[in-house]
């Protein structure tokens, strides 16, 4: 259920973003083979996502994202809202702090929830930390606290041409909603991605695995294409 920011479009979920050159509104569409959140699929099949965005040249930026989702009980999409602010430390360093709303506007109970984010970007790496905020009423059983999730990751991205990147990534989630959505307490996830830009868009192929019981890799092969609006 959920997504990880304009890592929307990056397959991967980061939640870094830098300081604009300037202020400016995008947009972006796309398409999945199958939408995973964390490891964990999100979708029956194919996704279609796309989202609007606005940076400013002080650092603050908004958005909006949105994609199908089915969680087998009637709920069809998901509209995520967000906001933050971002900068450089140093030439190669720089800092990240974002709020997300996680929305399911006809989902058949109440498991919307938010989440605070703190990262760090160094040349090719970058590392967040992520923690629930509020949550709805059925996001956990009781007496499973809806507020105690929280999740760690870092990446990694090469260039291996001057269109080809590679994309490594670790993430790791604990806490109660954890325990009441898997049935164990946490879990880790990792995938590897290689992504190629083109005249129409950027193309990605990712490899994607979780430590859940039972749990297969899984494929997933992406399409996305971003456009200035203002």
């Amino acid at each position: 259920m959920k997504k990880s920011l304009i890592q929307a479009v990056a397959l991967s979920s980061g939640l870094l973003l830098t300081a604009s050159a300037s202020a400016e509104v995008t947009g972006n569409v796309g398409a999945v083979s199958e939408y995973l959140w964390r490891g964990v699929a999100q979708s029956n099949g194919a996704a279609v996502q796309g989202g609007v965005d606005y940076a400013h040249d002080s650092g603050f930026y908004l958005g909006t994202w949105a994609s199908n989702v089915d969680f087998g009980d009637g709920t069809s999409y998901e509209l995520d809202i967000y906001a933050g602010f971002g900068g450089n430390i140093t030439e190669d360093l720089s800092w990240d702090i974002n709020y997300l709303y996680y929305g399911y506007p006809d989902a058949p109970g109440s498991i919307d929830f938010g989440e605070v984010t703190v990262g760090f970007a160094w040349k090719g790496f970058d590392a967040s930390y992520s923690h629930t905020i509020h949550g709805g009423d059925d996001i956990a059983a009781d007496p499973l606290d809806s507020k105690d999730m929280m999740y760690a990751q870092a990446n990694y991205s090469h260039a291996l041409t001057e269109k080809l990147t590679l994309g490594l990534h670790y993430g790791y989630s604990k806490g109660d909603v954890i325990t009441s959505w898997y049935g164990t307490d946490s879990y880790s996830e990792y995938n590897v991605s290689l992504s190629t830009a083109t005249d129409f868009g950027d193309i990605s192929f990712m490899v994607s695995k979780t430590d859940l019981d039972d749990d297969d890799a899984r494929l997933v092969v992406g399409y996305s294409y971003g456009f200035n609006m203002l």
